[in-house]
């Protein structure tokens, strides 16, 4: 019985590595930049109104992602925004292993197509240190969740953590996964 290995995973280390290695003239298959980690964060301003936003949130993350969300805190207190320490403001899920590249395989050829007017995502959302951030309007790209049931329309920001030293680095190993960044 053979173990069950990701199509994303499969094609990284057939065909992006040695890809990587003769573009960024590598001589050692440890110098490869790898996917380390996928974080999706949801900041819910409307959570200090309504306590079951947060709740409604974690839900369609957990459905979206396959992977349990968890709450994200208020780290003080703010008298303006009517927020309180410890307050559930937002919603988080960290990926990684091969839910990371089953989520990055959905997020590619099926939520990403689906966005309106989509003609590719920014190149130049880098951090500096080869991570790419990006962000997305609707909640509502993913097939997983029922438009039916989707109360309010909520954004999510996908940030990308690679193991690269350089967004140069980072941007050829994102482009041969397969990410549409525009021209």
């Amino acid at each position: 019985m053979s173990k069950y290995t990701p199509r994303l995973k499969k094609y990284y280390k057939e065909e992006v590595v040695g890809k990587l290695m003769t573009e960024l003239q590598y001589t050692s298959i440890m110098q490869v930049p790898r996917l380390d980690k996928i974080v999706i964060n949801q900041g819910l301003g409307d959570a200090t109104q309504d306590k079951k936003v947060v709740d409604v949130a974690i839900e369609e993350l957990t459905l979206i992602t396959g992977q349990r969300a968890v709450p994200t805190k208020a780290r003080k207190s703010e008298s303006n925004f009517k927020l309180r320490e410890f307050m559930p403001i937002g919603a988080r899920v960290t990926l990684r292993g091969d839910q990371m590249y089953e989520f990055l395989d959905r997020l590619i050829s099926v939520a990403l197509p689906r966005v309106r007017d989509f003609k590719g995502i920014n190149p130049k959302s880098f951090d500096g240190r080869g991570n790419y951030s990006m962000g997305i309007t609707e909640q509502i790209i993913f097939p997983e969740l029922n438009i039916d049931k989707v109360s309010k329309i909520n954004g999510m920001d996908v940030t990308f953590v690679t193991n690269a030293r350089t967004d140069k680095e980072s941007f050829a190993l994102l482009k041969e996964l397969g990410l549409p960044f525009r021209k």
